[in-house]
């Protein structure tokens, strides 16, 4: 039987836990920052062929974010990462309750600054070749995600990211980020 390649991913597996979130959202009259906590659950589940030409290294995730002010959850996200050693590529599809689906890919980063550090950096358009965005009519009316960006860094036990989600939204565009450091549970 032979191992799987997880890649740079196999840094991920356990559970995360931050609590210095910080989401800029889009409001009808600017903007809101809301502090959060949450926690990621990074899962192996194997690895999946394609085609029976192309081989991938899979995790699975769990997201759930939760409010300072009130521990209330206002996002819960589930997804994949997945890893082809072949083509160094990563790809992160995910999918949200709010009828979007995103597929964004990448590569793996050399950042010079942090030579001990994996940084992962995916991002996917509307209208993007690799990758994509897949939203419900009534997000496209509403609220359309035409690009989404993510980088993660990983030092340790310590995880960084940081995404922007490019909305058209109450007659604007609007740059929604969110930023956590998380530490990985024991």
């Amino acid at each position: 039987m032979n191992e799987i390649n997880y890649g740079p991913l196999h840094q991920l597996i356990g559970t995360w836990k931050g609590d210095k979130g910080t989401d800029i959202a889009p409001e009808p009259s600017g903007e809101e920052n809301n502090p959060y906590f949450e926690t990621i659950t990074f899962e192996a589940i194997g690895d999946v062929s394609n085609a029976e030409v192309q081989t991938l290294a899979v995790l699975h995730y769990k997201q759930i974010v939760q409010r300072q002010e009130n521990g209330d959850v206002f996002h819960h996200q589930v997804g994949y990462w997945s890893w082809d050693s072949v083509t160094g590529v990563v790809t992160h599809s995910f999918s949200i309750p709010r009828g979007v689906g995103v597929v964004a890919c990448g590569k793996v980063l050399d950042d010079e600054d942090l030579p001990n550090a994996t940084v992962i950096e995916v991002s996917a358009e509307d209208t993007g070749f690799d990758g994509g965005i897949a939203q419900t009519s009534f997000m496209q009316k509403k609220a359309n995600t035409t690009a989404f960006s993510q980088i993660l860094t990983i030092q340790g036990e310590t995880l960084k990211y940081e995404q922007t989600i490019m909305l058209d939204i109450y007659s604007k565009t609007f740059e929604h980020t969110d930023t956590n450091t998380l530490v990985r549970q024991a």
